[in-house]
């Protein structure tokens, strides 16, 4: 939820989000960090970590040419961060179309909800383990997905993930737009040459694959509704009132 459970660091005595195996290639907390001490020296005990990542995420995504959206604040940060949820309730990579619709389905989001956030998947990095088992053991016999384009994949092999085991190799998930928020991610669903398991899940039903086909038509009408989505999943399980906290340090309960 929306309570910045993954910024806490993990103690002696609790293994925390941020130290879960799916959030291990996860960065920016330094940067996460200095801007709640800015903050701090400002207003003390006012603003939330929880709000500073909402407003983070928006400001970064209008900053490379994407859209701006309304963040409600007054978010209070969560005092629980557990490693174990991650995998209850974080979608994967290699996840099937039934089980992302479920996960999304478990916070109030929808199948126009699910193609439009991995529309996100125009920027950024992924790294070799995401993708390994596609590329070189897809059932357990040294194959490889037939969903995924045979070209790109020889070339990812060749270029990118040399070997299976390779942990480290970082890879665009729309490779030349990383930087730029655009079309580029549906563009590259279409070819088949969405990076994950779970983005060629979004050809998978005849439902999913028209809201791909009906974003590719028009940026602006992209824009306008994945800020929709944005705002909807801005509001999962956020704590206000009483509930939390507003942490002094990110990295810390208080």
């Amino acid at each position: 939820g929306c309570d910045a459970s993954v910024l806490v660091n993990s103690t002696q005595t609790n293994q925390a989000e941020k130290d879960s195996i799916p959030n291990l290639t996860l960065r920016g907390f330094d940067f996460i960090n200095t801007v709640k001490s800015l903050i701090e020296a400002e207003c003390p005990g006012v603003v939330s970590c929880a709000d500073i990542l909402s407003l983070s995420a928006r400001d970064s995504v209008h900053a490379i040419g994407g859209p701006y959206w309304n963040v409600p604040t007054g978010r209070r940060d969560g005092t629980i961060s557990k490693a174990a949820d991650v995998f209850i309730t974080l979608p994967a990579p290699f996840n099937n179309l039934t089980t992302l619709l479920t996960l999304f389905g478990n916070v109030g989001l929808d199948a126009n909800d699910l193609v439009l956030l991995s529309g996100a998947h125009t920027i950024g990095v992924s790294h070799c383990p995401s993708i390994s088992n596609r590329l070189y053991n897809f059932t357990g016999k040294g194959d490889q997905d037939p969903d995924l384009d045979s070209e790109y994949a020889t070339n990812l092999k060749k270029f990118k993930c040399k070997n299976i085991n390779d942990q480290t190799t970082l890879i665009e998930m729309d490779p030349g737009s990383r930087n730029t928020f655009d079309l580029g991610y549906f563009k590259q669903v279409v070819k088949r040459r969405g990076l994950f398991e779970s983005d060629a899940a979004l050809l998978k039903s005849s439902t999913t694959r028209s809201i791909v086909a009906q974003h590719l038509q028009s940026n602006e009408k992209f824009f306008t509704e994945f800020a929709k989505s944005m705002e909807k999943m801005g509001r999962i399980n956020v704590k206000i009132g009483t509930e939390g906290q507003i942490r002094k340090h990110c990295a810390f309960i208080n």
